[in-house]
């Protein structure tokens, strides 16, 4: 399908307000992915506002139990009407994976979201299995709430995080695709992980724990006692020794990610630079504060991501 069948499936005015609309999403709920994407070429920003947008709209499906936890940005997902079961979000979902599919066979598609990312994909030849991917790990959020080890969490997390870095990398042009897509792949499994640490209150509240069991069993920790520490906003000594373990785990990943930002070009170096100091700061926060992230969301103060912005940027202009 081509950027043209795209665009004519549309209405009039269709394409553009869809990548207002996820250029909205991005500004209003990615702020640190936004604030770096302001550095790239302004060609470039809307097709990552789109698959931002897209990504973010399948997640509001999956968690919108309306009562205020989603965002409410699913087109017509019901807001204050009560809980919404699993099996009408899992209906929701599917109804959403079905009309982007259609799109991709060049079907007219009538929704908020979708002309973005279908133009972002017909542009770039993105590849579907990684949307398969996205899918397939958002339908398991709604039916799974824990993970045996990390082998079993990684699994979940290759079609909600790694399949998100290997999309972005035509849009971010590498010289060589093929040597910078295990680095992607790894730096959206650092930013999934960064997020885990930091919301287990957040996701704890949705029925989920994305900390493996078996770490939990390693360091002593049941389930009730990250309840407890929820009610209490203080976490035990195991709670932190557990949240810091997670800590080393995100900060592997970084470092297997890091080789990859030299294989980028320019503004996309220096855009993906900034994200990976900014987001990685937020691990930092949560060592500052004892690794107790249940005390208060770990948020980069605005004033450090200024400083991190301002080095990325100082380091583009020493490097050729």
């Amino acid at each position: 399908m081509t950027a043209t069948a795209v665009t004519a499936a549309a209405v009039p005015g269709a394409l553009a307000g869809a990548y207002a609309r996820c250029r909205d999403l991005h500004r209003r709920h990615g702020r640190s992915y936004y604030l770096a994407t302001r550095l790239l070429p302004a060609w470039k920003r809307p097709h990552v506002h789109a698959l931002y947008g897209f990504a973010r709209h399948a997640d509001d499906i999956v968690d919108d139990l309306g009562d205020g936890t989603g965002d409410g940005t699913g087109g017509d997902l019901a807001e204050g009407t009560g809980p919404m079961s699993t099996a009408e979000r899992a209906r929701r979902l599917r109804d959403f994976a079905d009309r982007f599919d259609a799109g991709l066979r060049g079907e007219p598609v009538d929704d908020p979201i979708l002309p973005a990312v279908l133009h972002t994909a017909a542009v770039f030849e993105l590849d579907p299995a990684d949307f398969a991917a996205f899918f397939d790990s958002m339908a398991m959020d709604l039916t799974i709430g824990r993970y045996a080890d990390y082998a079993a969490l990684l699994s979940y997390m290759e079609g909600s995080a790694a399949v998100i870095g290997t999309l972005m990398l035509p849009v971010l042009g590498p010289a060589d695709p093929g040597a910078a897509r295990e680095p992607a792949r790894q730096l959206g499994l650092a930013f999934q992980l960064t997020n885990f640490l930091r919301d287990v209150a957040e996701d704890l509240a949705r029925g989920r724990i994305y900390l493996p069991q078996e770490d939990l069993a390693r360091f002593g920790v049941g389930e009730a006692d990250l309840c407890e520490a929820a009610a209490r906003r203080r976490a035990g000594a195991p709670v932190r020794a557990l949240i810091g373990y997670g800590v080393e785990r995100a900060r592997a990943h970084y470092a297997a990610a890091a080789p990859g930002l030299d294989l980028l070009p320019g503004a996309s170096r220096t855009c993906v630079r900034a994200a990976y100091a900014v987001y990685g700061a937020i691990l930092d926060e949560i060592e500052r504060a004892d690794h107790d992230v249940f005390v208060r969301r770990a948020v980069v103060p605005a004033h450090r991501r200024a400083t991190l912005l301002a080095r990325t940027l100082l380091a583009r202009t020493l490097l050729p």
